[in-house]
């Protein structure tokens, strides 16, 4: 026990070392700011990506992916564009002349919305809510993966897990929650593999993950699963004084890593534990 510990203070400090850019402060304009993949610009199609736009930012901005099953959150969808400062569309075939009879009709688009503060805001209050507008931290999560005889810990200079790598920052970019993975060397110094990471106190992970300017543990155990037909994706957090632990059964990676990163935004934000 006495090497472990040991192993987890280098480890801390070889972080010190590798540790990015300090955090900046939380940027209103984008937290109102939410997007939505379209087809065409019409205004058919504009409204089922205004609605999908509307629970994104309810969810973003008071830190609870609950919100998009409310009922009032439901019946507020006609209006959602009520809700909405400015918006804006991008080709995304933009370097792909159109061809043969397709027209802009047909052509993907990235449909983003820029909401209104004080609306959003009085509809929070008005549903039992409120804004969440606390400095939104760093995520360091600590990432054991088991599939049949393979198994590794995902860094983000590792050379496994590339795919999950990029999926797992895709799924806290939409929540304004920044995901990031410790680097080989301190997985290596700490003696954290997909074996051993289960076991590790939670402390000793949040002391590790702190030396990235200030960053909160997360650890999660990916283990594929034939009966399942997917991933089985367990987690564990602590934040003041409570450990949260969640499991999700027979999904996508990228599915696990979209719930990951909600339960954390759940718990951080105060609005209860992630099922």
């Amino acid at each position: 026990m006495r090497a472990a510990r040991a192993f987890l203070f280098l480890a801390t400090l070889a972080a010190t070392f590798c540790a990015g850019g300090p955090l900046h402060a939380l940027d209103l304009t984008s937290l109102y700011t939410t997007r939505a993949i379209v087809t065409g610009t019409g205004e058919t199609n504009r409204k089922p990506g205004l609605e999908e736009c509307f629970r994104k930012v309810l969810v973003k901005v008071s830190g609870d992916p609950t919100l998009p099953g409310d009922r009032a959150v439901e019946a507020a969808l006609p209006q959602a564009g009520s809700f909405i400062r400015d918006f804006r569309y991008r080709d995304r075939m933009e370097d792909v002349p159109i061809h043969d009879e397709q027209g802009t009709y047909d052509r993907p688009h990235d449909l983003t919305c820029t909401f209104d503060r004080a609306r959003i805001d009085a509809f929070l209050e008005k549903i039992g809510h409120k804004p969440w507008l606390a400095e939104r931290p760093r995520i360091m999560v600590f990432l054991a993966v088991k599939q049949v005889a393979r198994s590794f810990v995902v860094s983000r200079n590792g050379g496994d897990g590339n795919y999950m790598r990029q999926s797992l920052a895709a799924a806290g970019e939409p929540l304004a929650l920044p995901a990031d993975l410790p680097d080989a060397a301190t997985l290596s110094s700490a003696a954290l593999n997909a074996n051993t990471l289960p076991k590790v106190d939670l402390a000793d992970l949040d002391a590790i993950a702190a030396r990235y300017d200030g960053a909160l543990a997360l650890t999660g155990a990916l283990t594929w699963s034939e009966e399942e037909r997917g991933w089985i994706a367990d987690w564990r957090m602590g934040h003041e004084g409570k450990v949260y632990e969640w499991t999700q059964r027979g999904i996508s990676f990228d599915d696990a890593f979209r719930k990951a990163m909600a339960g954390t935004l759940q718990i951080l934000s105060g609005n209860g534990k992630p099922q």
